[in-house]
C-alpha cells in the first residue's frame, strides 16, 4: 500500500526518479556544481590512441563489425549508415557489417547496462558511443560514471576493440559551439576519452558554423515531430534548402534530415578518420585505476523470471505468438504483461536499480516500493501515442546493502489526455480505445548489484 502522503505523478521522457527527493539546498548545491563545470575547447577532431585495431583489421580484408551504440540520431538512417557504407569502399578488400545498438530516447544510463546484450554480444571491432544529446539533462557525475562504465566493461570483455566517442547537436548547443566551446555533456565525456586515450569526432562543429554564417538553419518550418523514435525520424525535407539557398537541418532541430544534416555529420567523421589511419599501434587496451571507483562497469542486466512475478494476473509473453514481444524481442528477449494486481517482488544487493520495459498507450499506474517506502506515478508520458523502449528508475544512490523492491500495477488509470502533449491529443480523441488498457510490460532488471534471494 501507499505509504501517507504518496503522490501521482507523470513520468518525464525515460526519467529516473529517486526513492527520496533532494532537499531544497541539496538540488540547488548539484545545479550550481553542474552548471559550473568547465567546458571543453570545441575542436572536430582529437586523434588520442586512434583506432588502431580497427584500422589494421579492415586494411588486412576480411569480416569487419562496427557497432553503433547512441539515441535516436543514431537509430535513424543518417551517418551510421552512411559512414558504413564510405567505410566500405575505403576497404574494398573487408566485409564490413554493422551492429545497430541505437535505441531512442535514451542515454549513457541505459546504455551502460545494455552495450553487453546490443553491441558486444556481437564481437564488434569499432564500437561507436553517441550519447552527448540524450545525456544533456544529466549530472557530470552520472555521465562520467555510465561513459566509464561503458569503456570498461567494453575492454573487460573485448580489449582489442576500438572506441571512438562521437557528439551530435541540436538547435540548443550550436551557439555555445560556435563560441568555441562543447556542450556540458560533451565536455565530461572528452574526461574519459583523455583518461583512457579514446578518439572523439564533434560532428557539430561544421554545423554550427554554418549556421552563425547564415548558411544553415537548424529547424525547418515543418510541423514537429511527435516520436522520439521510429520511421517519423526518417523524414525528408520537401526541399533540401529554403527559398535563402540555406541548408535546412533537421525538421525538430534535434533529428537530422539524412540528406542534409546527416550529410554533415559524415562528413566529419570522413574528414577526421583521414588524419587517424597512422595512429597508434594494434594491440590489446590496458585498463589502468578508474576516474572514478564508483563507476558502472559493474551494470547488469537481469531478464524477469517466475520467481520475480509475485502475483496477480501476469503472463510472460512468446514472440511467437505475441506481436507486442515479437516487436522488441531484439532487446527484451524476455518480456511479461501484467495487469492491475500484478506485480514483481525481489531483493537485491547494491546501490542503483531500475526496471527496463515498455512505454505507450496503454500505459498504467504503479507504485514502488523499496524497503517499505512507496511513491505512485503514472508509467506514461507525452510521447505515448506508440509503444517505445523505457527504463522505471526505482531507486538510486541506494547504501551498498539488501534492498527488498516491488512494483505493483494499481487499477487507477492514469490521465493519459492530460498527460499527452497537446500536439499528441489528437490521436487520443481519434482512437481512445487504444488507450483505454491499462497494463505494464516488463523486461529485465538493471542492476548495479545483484539478485539475491
Amino acid at each position: 500500500m501507499s505509504s501517507p502522503g504518496s503522490l501521482l505523478v507523470s513520468v518525464a521522457l525515460l526519467a529516473v526518479l529517486p526513492l527520496a527527493m533532494p532537499s531544497a539546498l541539496q538540488a540547488q548545491t548539484a545545479a550550481a556544481k553542474a552548471a559550473a563545470y568547465p567546458l571543453r575547447d570545441a575542436v572536430e577532431f582529437t586523434a588520442r590512441g586512434g583506432l588502431p585495431n580497427f584500422f589494421a583489421k579492415a586494411e588486412k580484408g576480411g569480416p569487419v563489425k562496427i557497432a553503433y551504440l547512441g539515441g535516436s540520431i543514431t537509430a535513424q538512417n543518417g551517418w551510421r549508415v552512411q559512414s558504413r557504407a564510405w567505410l566500405q569502399k575505403q576497404f574494398p578488400q573487408a566485409q564490413i557489417s554493422e551492429i545497430n545498438a541505437a535505441i531512442g530516447g535514451t542515454g549513457s544510463d541505459l546504455g551502460v547496462f545494455r552495450v553487453g546484450a546490443d553491441a558486444l554480444k556481437g564481437r564488434p571491432d569499432l564500437l561507436f558511443v553517441e550519447f552527448a544529446v540524450n545525456d544533456a539533462g544529466a549530472t557530470p557525475d552520472r555521465i562520467r560514471k555510465a561513459m566509464e562504465g561503458i569503456v570498461r566493461k567494453t575492454w573487460r570483455e573485448l580489449p582489442r576493440t576500438d572506441i571512438c566517442f562521437v557528439y551530435t547537436v541540436t538547435a540548443r548547443d550550436t551557439p555555445g559551439v560556435a563560441a568555441g566551446k562543447m556542450s556540458r555533456s560533451a565536455s565530461v565525456m572528452e574526461e574519459v576519452a583523455d583518461r583512457y586515450g579514446i578518439p572523439s569526432i564533434h560532428f557539430g562543429i561544421e554545423v554550427a558554423r554554418l549556421e552563425k554564417e547564415g548558411k544553415l538553419v537548424m529547424k525547418s518550418s515543418d510541423a514537429p515531430m511527435t516520436r522520439v523514435s521510429g520511421d517519423e525520424l526518417n523524414a525528408q525535407p520537401k526541399m533540401p534548402v529554403d527559398a535563402q539557398g540555406r541548408i535546412l537541418f533537421s525538421k525538430d532541430g534535434v533529428h537530422p534530415y539524412p540528406e542534409t544534416g546527416h550529410v554533415l555529420y559524415t562528413q566529419a567523421l570522413e574528414r577526421s578518420f583521414g588524419k587517424m589511419r597512422a595512429t597508434g599501434t594494434p594491440g590489446a587496451h590496458i585498463l589502468g585505476a578508474p576516474l572514478a571507483v564508483d563507476n558502472w562497469e559493474s551494470a547488469r542486466e537481469v531478464m524477469i523470471d517466475q520467481g520475480v512475478v509475485a502475483g496477480g494476473p501476469a503472463a510472460k509473453l512468446d514472440p511467437k505468438t505475441d506481436a507486442v514481444a515479437r516487436a522488441f524481442a531484439g532487446r527484451l528477449p524476455v518480456l511479461w504483461r501484467l495487469e492491475p494486481g500484478a506485480s514483481l517482488h525481489f531483493r537485491f544487493k547494491g546501490m542503483k536499480v531500475s526496471i527496463y520495459d515498455l512505454l505507450g498507450p496503454d500505459g498504467a499506474t504503479l507504485e514502488v516500493t523499496v524497503d517499505g517506502k512507496s511513491r505512485k506515478l503514472a508509467w506514461f508520458d507525452g510521447y505515448c501515442t506508440y509503444r517505445r523502449l523505457g527504463t522505471l528508475g526505482v531507486a538510486d544512490n541506494l547504501p551498498d546493502a539488501v534492498h527488498e523492491v516491488t512494483v505493483t500495477v494499481l487499477p487507477e488509470k492514469p490521465d493519459k489526455r492530460k498527460i499527452l502533449f497537446d500536439r499528441n491529443r489528437a490521436d487520443f480523441e481519434k482512437s481512445p480505445e487504444k488507450y483505454a488498457p491499462t497494463v505494464w510490460y516488463a523486461g529485465a532488471i538493471l542492476l548495479l548489484g545483484e539478485v539475491v534471494k
